[in-house]
C-alpha cells in the first residue's frame, strides 16, 4: 500500500482537532463473559487480529512538499494516509482495571486525544467489576473514518460473521492533474482567502435560513472533560409509533431526542418554552455495502428540533416535515451541506483555517444528532462472547456541550450520549428522558 493524500473533508477533521476538542468518534460495545479471564483473552485476540486489518495499520502524516513541485503543489500543507512501518498493535489495544460503570470509564477515556504519530485509533478493554461481562471502547479519529467505516473496522477484529471480511478495492481514487505551482506567498494568500470564503459561505448558509438563538445548556465554554451515557429502547416500540403516526424510523428517533431535551431542560430549570435548537444531522454518502473506502463520505441536513412544542405527536410531525424538506432538497444543498465546501479549499487552507472552522461550528448548529447504521453486523462476538449492546459515540464540536448518536442492533435502539462533563453533569437524566419520551409517544398514538 502506498501513501494517499487525505481527501479535503478528512483533512478538515485532522486540522480542527485539539486537546480540548479531540476529533475522534467511538463505539462502546458490551459483551457477556463466559470465563473470569474473558477480558484478558479478548485483549490478546484484538491485538493479534489488528495487523491483518489494513485500515488499522494506516497512519496520517502531515506533508510539506515544496511549493515549486508542480505535481504536488496542491498537497502543500496537507496530509497523507499511509502504512505505518513501525505499527505495533500493543500501542493501540489496552487492558484496564475492572470498571463498575462502563459509561463513566468510557467518558474519561474519550477525553484523551489520540496520538497523532501513529495510526489514530485505540481499543480499550474494560473488565466488569462483577466479572459478568466486559466492554470494549473503540476510538477512531474522524480523519481516519466516518461512523460506518469505523464500525466496519472494529468489526474486522471481532469474530468473523458469515465468512471472511471482503477485501477493500485495490482501485485508487482518480485525481486531476494539478495546475502549475505558484510561489509560496501567492499560495498562502490564496489559501487564506479560500478558508475565509468557506467560513463566510457556511455562516451565510446557516444564518440565512435559521436564527442564532441557542441555549446555555447546549453550548458552553470547553472544559476538556467528557461524560458518556447510554439509553436502550425497543425497536418494535419505535416501529409501532412510526406505523401509527407516519414518517420514518429516523424521524421517530430524532423526535425522541427533541422530547427528551424538553423534559431535561424543564427539570434543570432552564426552560424549554419556544426553544428550537439547530441539529446537524449528518448524511452518509457511502453505500451500506461499500463501507471499505477510507475516510469520510458525508454531507448533512440542518433541522430545528421542536423542543418548545408541548405535544409529542406535534413534535414528531414537525421533525417529519423538516426532514422531508431536507430530503427534497437533497444532501448537496442547504445549510447542512457546508461540509461539501471542504472540497473547494486547498490543503494549506485547511491547515491555516482549521481552528477558525472549528470555532464557526458554534454558529452553525447547537448539537449533533447522528444515526450510524450497522448493516449486516447482527450477532457479533469476540472470542465467542456475544456483543449485547453497542453505543455509538460522536465527537463533541467546539463550543458545544452535547452530541447524540444512535444505532440499532439486534432489535434494540442504542443511544450514545457524549457531553462536556462540567456543563452537563446530569447526562444520565437525559438518557432516562429518552426512555420516558418513547413511553409518552406510545401513549399519545395509542399504540
Amino acid at each position: 500500500m502506498t501513501a494517499v493524500p487525505l481527501a479535503p473533508l478528512d483533512l478538515a477533521f485532522w486540522n480542527i482537532d485539539s486537546a480540548e476538542h479531540p476529533m475522534h468518534l467511538g463505539a462502546l460495545g458490551i459483551f457477556e463473559a463466559h470465563s473470569p479471564d474473558a477480558a484478558a483473552r479478548a485483549t490478546e485476540l484484538l491485538a493479534a487480529r489488528a495487523p491483518a486489518v489494513p485500515g488499522l495499520r494506516m497512519r496520517i502524516r502531515d506533508t510539506w512538499q515544496p511549493p515549486f513541485a508542480p505535481r504536488r503543489a496542491l498537497a502543500f500543507g496537507g496530509a497523507t494516509r499511509e502504512p505505518d512501518p513501525h505499527f505495533d498493535p500493543l500501542d493501540h489495544v489496552r487492558l484496564h482495571a475492572p470498571a463498575a460503570d462502563f459509561h463513566a470509564r468510557a467518558g474519561r477515556l474519550m477525553e484523551r486525544p489520540l496520538q497523532r504519530g501513529r495510526p489514530p485509533w485505540e481499543a480499550h478493554v474494560l473488565p466488569g467489576a462483577d466479572g459478568a461481562g466486559f466492554a470494549v471502547l473503540f476510538k477512531f479519529h474522524h480523519a481516519l473514518a466516518d461512523g460506518l467505516r469505523a464500525l466496519t473496522l472494529a468489526a474486522g477484529i471481532l469474530d468473523p460473521v458469515g465468512g471472511p471480511e471482503p477485501r477493500p478495492s485495490a482501485a485508487r481514487p482518480r485525481s486531476e492533474r494539478p495546475p502549475e505551482a505558484r510561489g509560496l506567498p501567492e499560495r498562502l494568500r490564496g489559501a487564506l482567502t479560500d478558508a475565509g470564503r468557506v467560513l463566510d459561505i457556511g455562516a451565510a448558509a446557516a444564518l440565512s435560513t435559521l436564527d442564532v438563538r441557542s441555549s446555555a445548556a447546549l453550548t458552553a465554554a470547553s472544559s476538556g472533560t467528557r461524560r458518556v451515557a447510554g439509553a436502550v429502547l425497543d425497536l418494535d416500540d419505535v416501529h409501532r409509533v412510526r406505523k401509527s403516526a407516519g414518517g420514518t424510523v429516523n424521524d421517530v428517533l430524532i423526535a425522541l431526542v427533541a422530547g427528551a431535551l424538553r423534559r431535561w431542560l424543564d427539570e434543570r430549570g432552564d426552560g424549554s418554552e419556544g426553544f428550537a435548537p439547530r441539529a446537524l444531522i449528518p448524511v452518509s454518502k457511502r453505500r451500506p455495502r461499500t463501507a471499505h473506502p477510507q475516510g469520510n463520505r458525508l454531507s448533512g441536513y440542518l433541522a430545528r428540533l421542536p423542543v418548545g412544542d408541548p405535544d409529542p405527536l406535534s413534535r414528531l410531525t414537525a421533525v417529519r416535515t423538516a426532514m422531508d424538506r431536507n430530503k427534497d432538497a437533497g444532501p448537496g444543498r442547504g445549510a447542512g451541506a457546508v461540509a461539501l465546501l471542504a472540497d473547494h479549499v486547498p490543503a494549506l487552507g485547511h491547515r491555516l483555517g482549521g481552528p477558525l472552522v472549528g470555532q464557526a461550528a458554534r454558529l452553525w448548529f447547537d448539537l449533533l444528532v447522528t444515526s450510524v447504521p450497522l448493516p449486516g453486523l447482527g450477532g457479533l462476538r469476540l472470542d465467542g462472547h456475544p456483543l449485547t449492546e453497542v453505543y455509538p459515540l460522536a465527537p463533541l464540536a467546539r463550543g458545544h456541550s452535547l452530541a447524540v448518536a444512535v444505532s440499532t442492533y439486534r432489535g434494540r435502539v442504542h443511544y450514545g450520549l457524549v457531553a462536556d462533563a462540567r456543563a452537563v453533569p446530569d447526562l444520565d437524566r437525559l438518557a432516562t428522558a429518552l426512555t420516558e419520551e418513547l413511553a409518552t409517544l406510545l401513549t399519545a398514538c395509542d399504540c
